[in-house]
Formats: C-alpha cells, structure tokens, sequence
C-alpha cells in the first residue's frame, strides 16, 4: 500500500510538472527572446504573490531588452508575446486590428453577459453609443457635473476647515462617483453616508485571485460562469440603473443626462422596427445591454478617472510652477466666458490638457493591453509567426517609461505634450487609450469630468505636499487599474483669492 500511494504521488508530481513546464522552451525554439521562466508563475511571479503590479512586471521586462522588436514571456505557464517594436504596435492596433479584434478577456458577470463577451454584439451597442458623447450632449449635461463641482468643492471646504491634509485619492473619487452616477441619472450624495455603502462594496473587490485563474487558464471563469466581482457589488451596482430599466415605456425624463439619451435611442429605434416590420418586436438593444453599458461607465470609468486626477493633483502638489500655470489659465478662461464653464471652455485649457497628457504618460490607469489573434499572423518584418488563438501584449507603461522616447520619463514635464514635441514621436509611443477601433468611447466624457473637477477644485484650494506626502509611488498590487498603495496624503489649502 504504501508503494502504491508514493508511486501515485510521484506520477501526479510529475503530470503537474509536465502540465506546467510543457511550453517552457518553446520561444528558445523559435529564437526569441526573453526572460526565464520559473515553475508555475513564469515571468510574473511577483505579480502573483501581490508583492508587484502586473503592469510593472510588465514594463521591467519590456525595459530590460531594448534593443528586440518582440520578446518570449510566459504568464504563467501560458507563452505570449511581448511587442517591443513601434511600428508592429501600430499594425497589431490598427492596419491589422481584425487579426486581434479579440481582447480576450471573457468574465461572467449576469448584467448583459453578450455585451461584454460577444465581440459582435458589442461592437453593435458601442456604434449605437457612440453618439452619446457628443459636443452637444455634453454640454446639455454640464449643469450636471457643474452641480457635483460645486457640492465637492463645498465638501472640502468643510472637511479641510479642521484638517487639510487628506487623502487625495479618495477625495476625488466622491466627486467622480458622483458625476458618473448623475449622469447616469443617479443623484448619489457621495459626500455623506451613502459614501461609506459604495466603499465598503468597493473594497470588497480588491483581493480576489480570479485574475490568476484567467492568467493560468484563459477563459475559465466564463465556462464556469464566474463573475469578477462579488455578488453583493453587482447587484447594488444593477440597482442604480434598475428604475430606468424597469420601464419598458423608454419614456426619456428631459433630464438631457446620458440614460436619457440611452431611453430616447431605444425608443426611435423601437418605432423605426415597428414601421419596418409592421410588428412590435423589440429594439436590439436589450434591457441587460443598457444595465451593462451602466455598469461600465459607472464601475471602470469612475476608477480609472479617480486615479488620474489623484495623480494629478499629487504632482501639481510637488511642482508648484507647474500648479500656477494651470490656475493662471484657469482664471484666463472663466474671464474670457464671463465666469461659466463649458464644454468649449474647458477643452479650451490647452495647458490644463498637456498636464493630463504627461499624468496619463506616467500613470497610464490601464498599463498594459492584451490582444487574442483570431487567424495566423505574420510579425512584420521577422520570420516570426503568430497561431490562431495566441495571445500578445503591449506594455503601455513599458513603452511611457522608454528612455529613448522620453528622456529622464521619472519627470513630471507636461512640455513633452506640446504640438511640437507629439509631432515629433511615433503616433504608438503614447497609449493611455489604446489606439484601436475598439479605444475608450468615453474618453471625451472622461474629459470633461476630469477638467470640470480641476476648475472647480483649483479655483478654491491650492494643493502643497505635507510631511507625510510620499516621494516614490508604490502601486497597489491588488488591482487591474493602476492605483497607489495606501494613502496619498497632501494638503488642501484654501486660497485667499478664490474665484
């Protein structure tokens, strides 16, 4: 008996290492480049164990081969490709996006599941969408950010009468709860309990080891119909939209908020099949579409626009000459639109936008991409050969960080975004948004909340870092997006000439 159990133990230690070492020598084969393996994790151990972002061990092993077009990793026991080369970028995310159309990435998550995982269908719903972020649709919804700006600005006011320093990271993400759920027709008052419900479902995010799952095996999580987040976060982030979706009417409120838009488009489309068809049968797009298309905005736009503006603010807090400039350009523009704020006005703020640029540079919120080939493909240029259903990334952080695109890249220069200088780089040297067909929609949007919060934040209060403002950002390993670790905490100093 006991031969027999050792002799199972050893044949199963076996299986499990050839299962996970089988692919091991495959880029040696091939003759490319890159980093050794290790058993199990491959080149991402350190993101594995949580002791590194996953975007940084991507931009340390892009940094590490300067002089190679695309390098051999293993993420986990899974070979993929790196893309070092600028001029392959741009192929893989333009000339030749229908040979990488897929992300994949496929989650579960019961809030129009198509919309997320079917890359047809949401390629149709993002065409239908596209539409809402127009100049004049956000305009007619300016009076709501300006109405968010202004209780945040109220909300620092207060707190900051007893303490001014605070954590700037979540300062800023009450006001972009905010102004993404009011625009999703949501008035949530982020600035008082409710505040505390949104953050603790919010935390309960952070530590999940579904990633390494989709990491080892990709696409696990969908068969298993998995969902990334908990249960509890997606149900209370289903109620935000459910009293619109309930109403099968699509009657729009007149709000001229971005579910309003949504409600109308369904509507048109509803009387337009019903005039074809002769019939009543439903528009396309679904009552799960719309809660998923909320979800988006609300779930990956409120994080990832919190995270630029906290790093923002962070740096102008550290280069005061750079702060001035901003609220000096500030004042300019108010003056010059007699004191109101619109959508022309603020994309106007040309400086304002190379210090978003140069945030974004240094702190891309989605450091890496990752594309799934859908046919074979052939690497410019190389002898090198994609399979149907291989796996590449690019590192965006990799690439912000290369010392020969921008040089001394630790350095917060928002110079490097003036029209001189982005005329003079590689179109791919810069991807805070991708460069795809399938980039973020609602970088506009984006945009304008950011910049709304800026004005109305900037023309109240100047930024200084206080004793306990960290030098070196650490990232929190935990999530996908990049976001400090802990607390950044820097001072909100109520300006004397506040306008």
């Amino acid at each position: 008996m006991p031969v027999i159990l050792a002799a199972t133990v050893i044949i199963i230690i076996t299986l499990l290492y050839i299962h996970f070492t089988k692919h091991n020598d495959g880029w040696i084969e091939k003759s490319v480049p890159g980093p050794e393996p290790t058993f199990i994790f491959g080149n991402v151990e350190d993101a594995v164990l949580r002791r590194k972002h996953i975007g940084i061990v991507f931009k340390n092993i892009h940094n590490a081969y300067s002089e190679e077009k695309v390098l051999g990793i293993f993420v986990m026991k899974n070979p993929e490709l790196l893309i070092r080369d600028l001029d392959v970028v741009r192929n893989i995310l333009t000339k030749d996006f229908d040979f990488f159309i897929d992300r994949g990435v496929e989650f579960e998550n019961n809030l129009g599941a198509d919309l997320l995982h079917d890359e047809n269908t949401r390629g149709m719903v993002r065409s239908r969408f596209y539409f809402l972020f127009t100049r004049e649709n956000l305009q007619n919804m300016m009076h709501l950010l300006i109405e968010k700006g202004n209780a945040f600005v109220e909300h620092v006011d207060q707190i900051t009468q007893s303490k001014q320093e605070q954590d700037v990271h979540g300062l800023v993400h009450k006001f972009t709860q905010a102004s993404i759920a009011c625009a999703l027709g949501v008035n949530l008052d982020t600035f008082d309990k409710e505040y505390d419900t949104l953050l603790t479902n919010q935390k309960a995010t952070t530590f999940n080891f579904g990633r390494e799952l989709e990491l080892m095996y990709p696409s696990i999580l969908n068969k298993l119909r998995y969902f990334f987040l908990p249960k509890k976060n997606s149900f209370f982030l289903y109620k935000l939209v459910q009293n619109f979706i309930s109403q099968r009417t699509y009657e729009p409120r007149n709000k001229k908020d971005f579910m309003d838009l949504i409600l109308k488009l369904i509507k048109e489309e509803h009387i337009s099949e019903q005039k074809r068809n002769g019939d009543t049968r439903s528009s396309g797009v679904t009552d799960e579409m719309i809660a998923a298309q909320a979800y988006i905005y609300y779930a990956l736009g409120n994080e990832t626009i919190a995270s630029t503006l906290g790093f923002l603010l962070y740096q102008l807090a550290l280069n005061p000459d750079i702060q001035d400039k901003v609220v000096t350009e500030i004042k300019e523009m108010l003056e010059n639109h007699n004191k109101e704020i619109t959508v022309q006005g603020i994309l106007d703020l040309s400086y304002m936008g190379k210090v978003l640029d140069e945030t974004l540079r240094m702190y891309p919120v989605v450091p890496y991409l990752r594309r799934k080939s859908t046919k074979k493909y052939m690497i410019p240029d190389t002898n090198l050969k994609i399979e149907n259903g291989e796996f590449i990334r690019i590192s965006v952080l990799g690439i912000h960080y290369d010392k020969k695109i921008y040089p001394t890249p630790d350095v917060f220069d928002p110079e490097r975004f003036s029209p001189e200088n982005v005329a003079a780089r590689h179109e791919c040297s810069y991807l805070p948004f991708g460069l795809d067909p399938g980039h973020c929609i609602a970088k506009s949007f984006a945009q304008v909340v950011s910049r709304v919060c800026l004005v109305k934040l900037l023309s109240q209060f100047r930024v200084e870092p206080s004793d306990n403002t960290p030098r070196q950002v650490e990232y929190d390993s935990t999530r996908t997006v990049l976001y400090p670790k802990g607390s950044f905490l820097i001072h909100f100093v109520k300006r004397k000439d506040s306008h």
